[in-house]
């Protein structure tokens, strides 16, 4: 029988006045990373999650809804109100 365990997650939320917002631009938006440069070679090299698949899109575009992860946090990409 295989057991398979959830842990329960807490997404980071990250507002965005606009329709959407860059993967690396996100990232540096939820203070993952130092700066744009940090963000595309961590993304290069597979290092970040869009919706829970690897990504290695730097210009990919995130939507509310969508959720990217890195270094085991997920951040939460919501419309600001």
């Amino acid at each position: 029988m295989k057991v398979v365990v959830k842990r329960k997650e807490n997404p980071v939320s990250v507002s965005i006045d606009t329709e959407y917002i860059k993967l690396q631009d996100a990232m540096k938006l939820a203070n993952a990373v130092y700066s744009g440069g940090e963000a595309k070679v961590l993304i290069q090299e597979g290092q970040v999650t869009v919706n829970g698949e690897a990504c290695t899109m730097r210009g990919k575009k995130l939507y509310p809804g969508d959720r990217f992860g890195f270094q085991n946090q997920t951040y939460l990409i919501t419309a600001r109100s």
